[in-house]
């Protein structure tokens, strides 16, 4: 079921990503030769007008074939007078702001589909990160429960018997090992109240239960109405890709530095087993990993990398502002030597991914 998950996450992904593309090119007066359901080889096509709807054997994401995407195509496709009249159609031919029209429209589609799926999860209630130290649930006979905290009270400060102010769970969690034993004052909030409590931290507390006694999270859960959520799903996913962005680009400098990561990066194998995980949480936690995975999606096809949409984006600003077109043998092997470092990444991710999760 896993393994059916995932492949359905990848295929909706893909197929999103490749009608925005094909939308664009349709709106833009480009003809597609071919919008594929599944990488070939082909298992059977339905030619209605000028493209091809196909189902092919693997079935991971999809493709969209237009008419003239490189200029060395122009030359290997003309030689009838019937196809001299497409030309007008080709890709090529287009202005460059048509042209980025059509590119951008995957990365577009991608980023609709987060915002649709955050949109939707905020009218159900999503956990999302805050500032704040939450007490989700408080333990019995615990000192949090025989000073009276409660669950949904906010951990503001330490105020005695030094001063201390959090953000996260874990600085909580350290200090009150550090005071384990001494008496120490909170001060919370409770609803628009803010109280102080004294209590004192367990040096041993019992296995599965930390010194306080309390169940503590960073999350709280945000639910608007259907008519609010997507202004507010719409935040939510700039903010996300805004993230994704930056840590991106720390990835980036800190590999041509030649410095480990400070954040795990996963290929197919590493999303997979991430599903499989994410699926023991139910349906909405599968529809929270979509639209995570459609925005990076979306950010990593805008880098201006050879293969990828900002790589051909970068292409057409070129011939934009020169007003001359790319030789084409450059652009034909240039986007091939991309590719294949691509390929060539995604294997060497996925290894990593296998060791990790085999340790």
């Amino acid at each position: 079921m896993t393994t059916v998950i995932f492949l359905l996450i990848l295929t909706v992904l893909v197929l999103v990503h490749e009608f925005g593309h094909f939308f664009a090119a349709k709106k833009n007066g480009v003809a597609v030769e071919e919008f594929g359901f599944g990488y070939p080889p082909r298992i059977f096509g339905l030619k209605i007008g000028e493209t091809i709807y196909s189902l092919n054997l693997i079935p991971l994401g999809g493709f969209v074939k237009l008419y003239g995407e490189e200029y060395y195509e122009i030359n290997e496709k003309t030689s009838g007078k019937k196809n001299q009249k497409l030309l007008k159609k080709a890709f090529v031919f287009k202005k460059p702001w048509q042209k980025a029209l059509i590119i951008v429209g995957g990365i577009i589609g991608n980023f609709l589909l987060g915002w649709l799926l955050i949109s939707y999860l905020f009218t159900q209630g999503v956990p999302t990160p805050t500032n704040k130290v939450i007490i989700e649930k408080v333990q019995e006979k615990t000192p949090a429960a025989l000073a009276g905290l409660k669950t949904g009270d906010v951990i503001l400060k330490i105020i005695s018997p030094t001063f201390y102010s959090f953000t996260a769970t874990d600085q909580l969690i350290s200090l009150t090992k550090k005071f384990a034993g001494e008496k120490i004052t909170l001060l919370i909030q409770r609803e628009n109240r803010q109280l102080t409590i004294s209590l004192i931290p367990r040096k041993n507390p019992p296995v599965g239960q930390g010194p306080l006694g309390v169940v503590i999270s960073s999350f709280e859960e945000k639910k608007y109405p259907w008519y609010q959520a997507p202004f507010y799903g719409l935040v939510q996913a700039y903010q996300i890709t805004k993230k994704i962005i930056i840590e991106l680009i720390k990835i980036l400098v800190q590999f041509f530095s030649f410095k480990k990561p400070a954040v795990e990066v996963a290929g197919p194998i590493g999303i997979a087993h991430l599903t499989s995980q994410v699926v023991k949480f139910g349906q909405n936690a599968v529809l929270e990993l979509m639209a995570l995975l459609s925005l990076n999606l979306a950010v990593v096809n805008l880098l201006p990398f050879p293969a990828l949409d900002g790589g051909r984006l970068i292409f057409v600003i070129y011939e934009w502002i020169t007003k001359k077109k790319v030789n084409r043998h450059f652009e034909r092997y240039l986007n091939l030597i991309g590719f294949l470092f691509l390929i060539g990444l995604a294997i060497a991710v996925s290894i990593n991914d296998i060791i990790k999760i085999y340790k």
